[in-house]
Formats: structure tokens, sequence, C-alpha cells
């Protein structure tokens, strides 16, 4: 019997291996990977590369409480334009996901709008340890620690909240990590020297590479104490590398995460970007760009991620200390990493391990992540010979900028397949039919 639907002539890149064939895909699932396939619908890739769509482990839809910057659906909708398939968004929204009855009106909002597939963190406070301790492992894909002032006051600082939360947690901890009594110390500083006009380019003084390292030191002590399963977010020092293991994921208690931004920018783009880049933890040297590339090549690092975090350009545009941080990536995240490729920074294999396979082993993600026979058909297809010139394309996040306004990446993403469905072609969205909820398993 044909297939549904038949990716033919691709080179699938799945597990280590590239392997010259055709992606069968019959329902929501893959049913053949590699070898020659007939279906009932057949796209000739030409010698692309297909993947398994990226896990993006951290993003920021802003719904509820900001839907003037953003909704699930816009975000989900430009996250399926650049490859993401599934996502786990986060709390800081208002009201804050910290409890159980938010957390079902996430999901809630979902069920009606993502394009995408998706999960939801719990969030921490500094007063809702019992709800974290009697969190449904099967709602959450995690608990998120904000250790550092960021956007929306969930600063969890109470050293004795932070034990328990190490010592209690039923999953896997996700933390954000920058010291804000340091922080702030440097903002005054700043502020003292530059009075209003502080420039863009003090932004990674302000939010140092001390900062970071204080506070995702204690994380990782805090969860060999306690073998606590922890995850550090968004990292962007050099300093900071020495704290995890280099190795396979398999095995590991505590893990590292790097977004395309840190990979892709470094200070000296805050010439030209200003606002449009900052974001928390901060840009920061090329030397703290180099060091976190090698650590991905180092398996220091287990995962490449978005922070997706969108603002209007009017809010962007406000004096440098008034702009709020936080950038929208989920549209360019494939592409920015795929010249990473493209540059012989990262090979091809490494970059889908972090983007797909990792998360999907990290967050115990059910049957997603990969090319197997079984599996949800999440598939995205880059043409590698054919680049993409940002200025030249929509926007389909809500804020209608990207970060990456000027640039021209070498690759292309053409197709993008959730559940079976083909959902963007070659430009066009082709379905609007709403994801699945992540299952994981626990």
């Amino acid at each position: 019997m044909p297939h549904d639907l038949v990716l033919k002539n691709a080179l699938l890149v799945n597990e280590g291996e590239q392997i010259e064939g055709d992606l069968g895909i019959s329902g929501e699932r893959i049913e053949q990977v590699g070898g020659n396939a007939s279906g009932n619908i057949e796209i000739d890739v030409d010698g692309a590369w297909v993947i398994p769509g990226m896990i993006d482990d951290q993003v920021h839809f802003r719904e509820p409480g900001f839907e003037h910057k953003a909704t699930i659906a816009t975000e989900s909708r430009a996250a399926v334009a650049g490859g993401i398939t599934s996502y786990m968004e986060m709390p800081n929204c208002i009201p804050q996901t910290v409890n159980a009855s938010e957390l079902q009106k996430k999901h809630d909002r979902a069920a009606q709008h993502s394009f995408a597939n998706y999960g939801f963190y719990l969030g921490a406070t500094n007063d809702n340890i019992e709800e974290i301790k009697s969190v449904d492992i099967h709602k959450a894909c995690g608990v998120k620690v904000f250790m550092g002032a960021s956007t929306g006051n969930m600063l969890v600082d109470n050293e004795a909240t932070l034990n328990d939360i190490f010592a209690s947690s039923p999953i896997l901890i996700a933390t954000h990590c920058e010291d804000t009594p340091t922080i702030l110390e440097n903002e005054a500083k700043a502020r003292e020297k530059w009075g209003d006009e502080v420039p863009a380019s003090e932004h990674p003084n302000i939010r140092s590479a001390e900062a970071c390292y204080k506070s995702s030191s204690l994380a990782v002590e805090l969860a060999k104490r306690h073998g606590s399963k922890l995850h550090v977010l968004h990292l962007t020092t050099a300093r900071e590398m020495d704290l995890f293991e280099p190795g396979k994921l398999s095995g590991k208690r505590i893990t590292a995460e790097v977004c395309v931004h840190h990979l892709f920018f470094n200070e000296s783009w805050y010439a030209s970007k200003g606002s449009l880049i900052k974001c928390n933890p901060a840009i920061k040297k090329r030397a703290d760009q180099l060091a976190v590339q090698q650590a991905l090549l180092e398996d220091r690092i287990d995962v490449i991620a978005t922070d997706h975090a969108p603002h209007t350009l009017d809010e962007k545009n406000l004096p440098f200390m008034d702009a709020p941080a936080g950038l929208p990536l989920v549209e360019y995240a494939l592409t920015a990493v795929m010249e990473g490729v493209k540059l012989g920074i990262i090979p091809l294999e490494k970059a889908v391990q972090k983007t797909s396979h990792a998360p999907a082993e990290l967050y115990q993600v059910q049957n997603r992540g990969y090319l197997r026979e079984g599996y949800f058909a999440d598939v995205v297809v880059i043409d590698h010979g054919t680049p993409t010139v940002v200025d030249d394309e929509p926007v389909y996040a809500k804020c209608q900028w990207t970060p990456f306004g000027g640039v021209t990446f070498s690759t292309r993403v053409t197709h993008t397949i959730v559940n079976g469905e083909l959902k963007f072609s070659n430009g066009l969205f082709r379905s609007n039919s709403i994801g699945k909820p992540l299952t994981y398993n626990r």
C-alpha cells in the first residue's frame, strides 16, 4: 500500500547518520525511513536535508496578559514556518503559570490556537513550593526557576525556598541564572557614568559574566547537593562552560542549553543592532561566543533553543535602559543553526542532535524528536543550496520584526510537517490544524 505522503530523494539526517532515500508517512506517523517509497502524494526534495522538527525547550509566547506583543497562535505559526514543530512555553505571563489551574488554562488555550505541538512549564515563586511538589508530571514539561530577575518579576531569591525546590521537584528544574545583586550594582555604576544615556554596548557589562557565573554555579551546587535534575538555560560565558561535564546526554543529571542568538551574535553587533539584540542574559564577547560554540562540540552543552521573547518595535525603540529585553527568534532559529553548519562551526548531525534528539531525550518526550518508524511525523525539509534573504521574507511573529534583519542565510526551510500533515511549504501555510500536547515517558 502506498504511504499518504512521501518525501522523495532526501538526505535523511538522523541519529548521527546521513542516509539517501525516501521518507514515508501515513496518518500521523513515520512508516518508512530510507529506501524507495511510493505515496499518494510525493514531494521530490532533490537531495535536501530532511530532519526531525526542532523541539524548542524555551519560548515566551506572551499569552495570557501580553497579547499586544504575541499570542500562542501567531508565534506557533512563526515557529512552524521556521521548522519548529514542538515548543515548551514559559510561565512569566499574566496571570503567572504558578499553579495547576493556570497550567491547565495554558493547555486549554493551546488546544484551541497552537499550530505546533506544545508543552508548558510550571513557574516557581518564593511561596508556591506545595504546587511544585504536587505538580502533575504528565502535564508540565518542567519547573522554571528564575534565579535572576528578568521579564515578569518571578525572581526566586529565598535561600530556603531554593533548597526546597531543588530537594523536592519531581521533574526537571530549568533555571535562568543571573545574580540580581551583581546586576543592580553594575547598573548603578553604569548610570553614574552615563546618566540616562547608557549605551547598548554596556549591556554585557551590566549583565556580566560574573553575574552569570555566580548564579549558575549556585544552581549546579544545589543540584549536586540534592541530586536534582537540573537544566541551565541560555548560557553565555566561557567561564560557565567548566561547570558542565562533556559527553553524552544519557545519564547526566545536570545539563546545559545555549540559544541561537548567543551562537550567532556577539558584542560587535550592538553598534548596529542596539536594543534589537538586548536580551537577558546578554549577548557577550567574541571569546564567550567561541567558547560556547566549542562547548557544543564537546557536548558540555546539550541543547540548542531560542528563548523567543518578542516585544513591539515601539517598546524596543525606547531609550536603551528602558527598552525591554527579549527577541523574536523562532522563524529563523534553524536557519541560524544551519548557517553554523555551512560555516563548518558545527557538524550537521550534531546540529540535529542538539535541536531535536536532545530535547526529546532530556524532557522524556514521547515518540518525537527522531526520524523513526512509528514516531510522530514531525519533519522539516531544508534546502541547503538556496539562500534565505531575511529582508525579503514576511515576518510571521506578531511584533513584525526580527533581529536577523539584513542577514542572508545560506539555507532555506522549504517544508514543515507536523503530526504527518504538511503545514508549510515553499513560503505558504497549507493547513491551520492544531498541534498536540506533548506527552512524556515518566
